[in-house]
Formats: C-alpha cells, sequence, structure tokens
C-alpha cells in the first residue's frame, strides 16, 4: 500500500479510456443488463474519484481528475451517415467535451487491428512522465496493456483498473462472455471490479448504483418519429404495418414500468394496455408520461391491447 499522504495533498489522476472496451460495456448495461441505461461519463469520473480516495486514504475532495483522453476507432463521416450513426457518435463527443475528456479517433481498419492500442499505451506513458499522475486509471480489459501497467509502475505512479466482467445469451441461443485478463488484474495496484460492486450495490440501492448510469440515452437521436400516412403507391413513410386494414388510435402514455404500461385514449373506455414487444420505434424504457403515441388494438380477455405503439412527434 502507499504511504498515507496528507490530508492537504491533492492527488493527480489521469484516466484512459479504451473506447472500444467501454462502448462494448455501455451497450451490455443499455441493452442486456435490467438496468437498461448506459454508463454515465460524469457519474463514472465520481466514482473514480470516490475509490481512489479510499484506497489512498484521503478524501474525495482532494482527488483530482487532471487528464482524460478517450481512444477508439472510428467510421469515416460518410459511412457513420449512411448506417445512421453520426448523430449518436456526434452527441457522445459533446458528453466527452463536456467532461473535458480529450477524444482520440483513428480510421476503422481491419478487425484486430491494435494501432489504438497502441497509440492509448504511448499517450498514457508519455502524460504520465509529463504530468507525474500520482495515479492512472485505465478502462480497459485487454492484456495487451500489460507492458504499460509495467512502465507506469517504474513511473511510480499507481495504477487503478477498472474490470467489468459479466456473460449472456442472446436471441440466437448463443453465449457471450466479457473478461477482464487476469494477468492484467495481478500487475495494477488498485483492481476495481465495477460489475461486481454494481451487482452488490444493485441490491442495497447504494447510491453508487445509480451514479454509474445515465438517467436517459443521451446518444439516441431527437424524438422526431413521423405518424404512419399514405404515400404513393408502393410507398410507405412509416414502420411497415402487419395488418394494412388495422384502424390506428391516437392516445398518451399514462404509466410504465417493468417492460409494460398504459395509453389514455378517448375512444376506450379503460386504459389500453402495451408490452415492451408492441413500441414500434422507440425502446420503452425511453417512453415517459404525456408521451403522445399512435397505436393499434387487439382484443383481449380483458379488453383492449395495444398491438403496436409508436411514439410520435
Amino acid at each position: 500500500m502507499p504511504t498515507t499522504p496528507a490530508p492537504n495533498r491533492l492527488l493527480r489522476i489521469g484516466v484512459f479510456y479504451d473506447g472500444n472496451f467501454f462502448h462494448h460495456v455501455s451497450n451490455y448495461y443499455k441493452y442486456i443488463h435490467e438496468r437498461r441505461r448506459r454508463i454515465s461519463i460524469p457519474g463514472l469520473h465520481e466514482f473514480i474519484r470516490i475509490q481512489v480516495a479510499e484506497l489512498e486514504n484521503t478524501m474525495p475532495r482532494y482527488c483530482e481528475i487532471v487528464d482524460a483522453h478517450f481512444f477508439r476507432g472510428r467510421l469515416s463521416a460518410r459511412e457513420a451517415d449512411a448506417r445512421q450513426r453520426l448523430f449518436s457518435e456526434r452527441a457522445f463527443d459533446d458528453i466527452l467535451m463536456s467532461e473535458g475528456v480529450t477524444a482520440h479517433y483513428m480510421p476503422v481498419r481491419t478487425r484486430g487491428d491494435t494501432s489504438v492500442t497502441t497509440w492509448l499505451a504511448l499517450e498514457a506513458f508519455e502524460q504520465t512522465l509529463y504530468k507525474h499522475f500520482d495515479v492512472v486509471v485505465l478502462i480497459a480489459g485487454d492484456s495487451d496493456f500489460l507492458q504499460l501497467v509495467r512502465k507506469l509502475n517504474a513511473l511510480g505512479s499507481r495504477v487503478m483498473l477498472l474490470g467489468f466482467d459479466f456473460k449472456y445469451t442472446d436471441d440466437t441461443g448463443q453465449e457471450h462472455e466479457t473478461v477482464t485478463s487476469a494477468r492484467l488484474i495481478e500487475s495494477v495496484t488498485y483492481p476495481v471490479r465495477v460489475s461486481s460492486i454494481i451487482v452488490e450495490d444493485a441490491l442495497r440501492e447504494e447510491p453508487l448504483y445509480k451514479m454509474l448510469f445515465t438517467d436517459i440515452d443521451e446518444t439516441r437521436p431527437p424524438r422526431e418519429y413521423p405518424r404512419r400516412v399514405e404515400g404513393e403507391e408502393g410507398e410507405q413513410t412509416g414502420p411497415p404495418e402487419e395488418d394494412e386494414n388495422a384502424e390506428w388510435f391516437s392516445g398518451e402514455i399514462l404509466s410504465v414500468k417493468d417492460g409494460f404500461g398504459f395509453i389514455r385514449c378517448d375512444k376506450f373506455p379503460d386504459n389500453v394496455f402495451f408490452h415492451w414487444t408492441s413500441v414500434a420505434n422507440e425502446e420503452i424504457a425511453n417512453l415517459v408520461r404525456g408521451d403522445k403515441v399512435s397505436f393499434t388494438v387487439d382484443e383481449g380477455p380483458r379488453g383492449a391491447i395495444a398491438r403496436r405503439v409508436e411514439l410520435v412527434e
């Protein structure tokens, strides 16, 4: 353990993101984990300060992130626009800028290209050499960073590793597993298994659990989804319908909870029930009370059930 710092000594922290790893983790918590939220950059930085303070036997106000860098391969603007990813990438850049994180992007080349990893390692070593970070935080999981950790230790900096370990089975039955390198964990000063902390804090409803996740997904496009209207023959401006003769109704979201919700509509004496699988152009977790929707219905044993729900402007 390092020597206990003086109470008024500022600890300088440098944070370095393996962007591909971070997005992989964030996507897991957004689409697979029950939380259904992305990892929050501001929340993660506050989490880092709290963890460093605890491990260095000081207070969070004496732990300051003085430098942060994000490294990732990225598509060209033309390719990102063609894949409808330009807005989300620009929105994420805004988040990084607001938190003072310097973004480093390289063109996406072949699968398995290690250029980003090499660039991160060189930049982390150089920045630590000149700025003398007390603690360097790596958000990564690959053993390729093992030599970097050894070099940082040689400079006298402690290294904290934020590790994430999880596995899941996709809709096709294929199993996926993400495991932080055991050799990397053994080489750092402070291994922090964030995924385990999330599980433990979720059971106790600890503030750290909520801190680590965004309240909303700021990288999704604004709500400008069109109502389905008739176009020219053979043309359809909204998502495809299962039944062209189905009648559409308008209403507003009354409540959403645990994968289902209710819609208020003047055409029905009771509120219309809907399930998350019925939402066509939005994720149910992003719907809030008062959102305007259009929908078709089926008659269930207890009344009308929304079969297809679309968020509208």
